[in-house]
């Protein structure tokens, strides 16, 4: 650590002088600085991977084990109890449930990191935003190991993908980044100060989940009128799913699973430029919410030390 220097906030003490930090840098200037240490993120990604398996027999493999979980379970509540009417179930399920997963893990490693690190925040000086960004960018790692079990999926039933819209899926990804680190950012600022904010996230999560289609179809309330389908259409998270659906499950209608009535719609008929528009919304969301948190950190993390 002996290439990091004090960030520009902090103002140099005399002899018995108290030492303040001063939140003068603007949010641009904050990214920026984050950026100039990208090697340090980097390397705090590595320390996350490292902490989180350390003695584990199984070690990443357990990546791969909870979406094989959650297929397993949902496939028997959704498919076979309740009947979902949606085929390839499990190619549906994967294809939202990876999004979500990176999301939700992501966000609650985030929102922890700062009081987690109590002790290199108060011994070493660099930019604390980089907690909660390589708590995000370790849970992205997991990310691409569990998409290895949807496409282990899609090679054994020889699924065919809508290829034309498979480019817009690292944007899609892109999106869920920054949705996920502008928020892990501020909740983790918060979090030093109200200790609460991480066990109300996991509350928050789970009704979240359950406004976002991924275990059932879009169609299903994306059709109906009136504020409440508005709110539901603002969630961030649901543009995403709905382009990795898209890309990948590729099915907009389903045969009406009762024979003779008419066709169930998935997904939304929208042309290639309709879902990209609605990304633009997650992206929106995603720039706000990162602009107000930097904000919200750079002048809450002067009294870290003393709250930690």
């Amino acid at each position: 650590m002996t290439h990091m220097s004090a960030p520009p906030s902090r103002v140099p003490r005399a002899p018995g002088e108290a030492h303040v930090v001063r939140p003068s840098m603007s949010a641009r200037e904050r990214l920026a600085r984050i950026i100039q240490r990208r090697e340090l993120l980097v390397g705090m990604v590595r320390n996350e991977l490292k902490i989180k398996y350390k003695n584990s027999v199984l070690g990443f493999a357990w990546s791969l084990l909870n979406p094989l979980l959650y297929l397993v379970v949902f496939y028997v509540a959704f498919t076979i109890i309740l009947g979902s009417g949606i085929p390839a179930f499990p190619i549906w399920l994967l294809s939202g449930l990876l999004v979500w997963n990176l999301f939700s893990t992501g966000l609650g490693a985030a929102t922890g990191s700062v009081v987690a690190n109590s002790g290199l925040v108060k011994k070493v000086s660099f930019p604390r935003e980089i907690l909660p960004l390589a708590s995000v960018g370790s849970m992205l790692v997991h990310f691409f190991l569990q998409s290895l079990v949807l496409f282990v999926v899609l090679a054994a039933v020889r699924w065919h993908v809508a290829w034309a819209y498979i480019p817009l899926i690292p944007l899609a990804l892109i999106a869920l980044l920054l949705v996920t680190s502008a928020l892990g950012i501020l909740l983790s600022a918060i979090n030093v100060y109200l200790r609460d904010t991480s066990h109300f996230l996991e509350l928050a999560l789970l009704a979240w989940f359950w406004v976002t289609p991924v275990v059932y179809y879009f169609q299903l309330v994306g059709h109906r009128h009136g504020w409440s389908k508005y709110l539901w259409l603002a969630n961030p998270v649901t543009p995403i799913v709905l382009i990795f659906q898209r890309a990948i499950y590729a099915k907009l209608t389903n045969p009406h699973p009762a024979g003779g009535g008419p066709p169930i719609q998935l997904l939304p008929h929208w042309p290639y430029w309709g879902f990209l528009a609605y990304l633009g919304w997650s992206f929106a969301f995603g720039l706000v919410t990162l602009t107000i948190a930097v904000r919200v950190f750079g002048r809450s993390e002067a009294n870290f030390a003393e709250e930690l």
